[in-house]
């Protein structure tokens, strides 16, 4: 009789198993993302369709337009075919019996699903490196398609990329910063050009208000500066001579998809300078790396669930359940990211949080699962 010595030892990691199990994996993956991009891509086109038709684009603007929001939908998509396709390689491993027949040969659980673990650690950086190459020229490029040739804004006033800057019924603006959560503008400069074209005045506010008609100052100081040269200085009024409602300056807001993560940390350092309030822009910011690296933590998440005793392979199951746990994530994030935009939390503990819960949930059901 032939009697086994123990365990096989476990082979390196790139052996025949782990090649097996990437295959399947990225096949899955490719697959998920793809259906996943052209979902995001079918309700973009339903939201736009009416303002895309009502302004007479042509066929050629709409393809533009929706080419380059493709990047920005691949980044928001890649969190959940990863996690998916972990769900479901797994169960297909358990369907078909090949993960008990792969653990009778003497290996962990822990060292079969490795490969998915790296291959995630690698979605990963690779998201990060996208979403600050790609996305961000790609995503400023869309909003400006639609703004300019969609809704027929005219950009050309615009003459800094950090600060707005517009021209005025012949006056001169200049804002650090629009909030267009609250429509308010901050570090506000209005250059009162003459029609000589000559300045005549400078109006200086720390920030203003819409109150639904007119921009209402917060503090500031007016400069009147005459021709005969004898400067004086008076209190502003109690609204500014800006016929430009939010709308106007909207389309100058960028959102945090349109800044890298470098691009944003220098805006925050620009910003904190003049002394702008920059709690928004530091939680987008800590969120920027929080969001790819849930990604190896939702894996774990998957390889807990999906070997679990009596599992088996169901798609609608699995599809269910990476919904479910996508949708949670995104939901927490969202509560957390709201109450750190409005001072309720820490921006870093905004952002983080719901990687904290995620990633102790998934370190419980991982380190059970063997």
């Amino acid at each position: 009789m032939i009697h086994s010595k123990g365990r096989f030892p476990s082979p390196p990691l790139g052996s025949i198993l782990d090649r097996y199990l990437l295959a399947l994996f990225s096949r899955v993956f490719v697959a998920t993302l793809a259906v996943v991009v052209l979902l995001h891509l079918a309700g973009d086109l339903f939201n736009r369709v009416d303002n895309l038709m009502g302004s007479d684009a042509t066929l050629s603007t709409s393809v533009q337009y929706f080419i380059h929001r493709l990047p920005l939908l691949v980044s928001r998509g890649i969190g959940f075919a990863a996690l998916f396709a972990a769900f479901l390689t797994l169960g297909s491993l358990s369907r078909r019996h090949e993960l008990v027949a792969i653990r009778a040969c003497g290996l962990s659980l822990h060292r079969v699903t490795a490969p998915l673990l790296l291959a995630a650690l690698g979605i990963s950086v690779g998201t990060f490196f996208w979403n600050e190459t790609a996305v961000p020229f790609a995503t400023r490029t869309a909003k400006q398609i639609y703004d300019v040739k969609v809704r027929g804004k005219q950009l050309q006033s615009v003459f800094g990329n950090r600060e707005i800057w517009m021209r005025s019924n012949g006056d001169f603006i200049r804002a650090d910063d629009f909030d267009t959560d609250r429509d308010r503008l901050h570090g506000l400069v209005i250059y009162r050009i003459t029609p000589e074209f000559k300045l005549g005045g400078v109006i200086e506010v720390p920030a203003a208000s819409w109150d639904g008609t007119h921009w209402v100052p917060e503090g500031g100081t007016q400069w009147r500066l005459p021709e005969d040269g004898a400067v004086s200085r008076l209190p502003v009024g109690a609204t500014l001579p800006l016929k430009e409602g939010p709308d106007d300056f909207r389309i100058f807001a960028r959102s945090p998809d349109e800044f890298s993560y470098f691009e944003l940390k220098a805006r925050i350092g620009d910003l904190r300078n003049k002394g702008v309030d920059t709690v928004r822009d530091t939680v987008n910011l800590h969120a920027k790396v929080a969001i790819p690296l849930v990604i190896p933590l939702t894996i774990l998440l998957a390889v807990g669930l999906a070997t679990k005793p009596g599992r088996k392979d169901n798609l609608v199951v699995n599809f269910g359940l990476a919904v479910a746990f996508g949708f949670a994530y995104w939901v927490l994030l969202g509560f957390c990211v709201s109450l750190g935009k409005a001072g309720a939390m820490q921006p870093w503990l905004a952002a983080w949080s719901p990687n904290l819960l995620v990633g102790l949930l998934s370190l419980y059901l991982y380190t059970g699962s063997e």
